[in-house]
């Protein structure tokens, strides 16, 4: 893989790598529609293809993007497992259409994961600390300002629902 500098917003969303927009098909690589990305593979920072994006989880009260989840497994879908991945921890290589994930395939296949029928409340704090925790990521909802840490979205304990289990 190319030594090319990332470029981190700072939100705290996914870096960019590549030529940009020489290499990005339509109005990208720094604003996309969601559906674009559906279906791009994931490669691990040992260079392991780890899965594909199935679907892009937007946080509805602050705009903001909080997860890939990422199709791991299987074959032609069949007996893949899903993984929510904070979106913090990707970085789109426009060069190979693809996303970097900034962690090791092992802590990939480590990784709790959730089928289709049973998908995880997003919106718990305590799942949602632990995953990125697991990523080794700071929370989305968190902005670093100097050395202090300010909450500007917080996860919610919210009850279990159809929205929160992501339809």
């Amino acid at each position: 893989m190319a030594d090319i500098d990332r470029t981190v917003t700072p939100q705290g969303g996914a870096g960019i790598v590549g030529k940009g927009s020489a290499t990005a098909d339509g109005p990208g690589p720094h604003i996309m529609a969601a559906a674009t990305l559906d279906g791009n593979t994931v490669y691990s920072a040992d260079d392991v293809d780890v899965g594909s994006i199935k679907d892009i989880m937007l946080d509805v009260n602050s705009g903001r993007i909080a997860y890939a989840v990422l199709s791991s497994g299987g074959f032609l879908g069949m007996g893949s497992k899903l993984l929510a991945i904070p979106w913090n921890a990707l970085t789109l290589d426009t060069d190979r259409k693809a996303f970097i994930l900034s962690v090791s395939a092992d802590v990939v296949k480590n990784a709790e994961g959730f089928d289709k029928d049973h998908w995880p409340s997003f919106a718990d704090a305590g799942w949602a600390t632990a995953l990125h925790s697991h990523y080794g990521t700071e929370p989305y909802w968190r902005r670093r300002r100097g050395e202090e840490t300010t909450i500007d979205q917080p996860v919610v304990n919210a009850p279990r629902t159809g929205f929160s289990e992501g339809l």
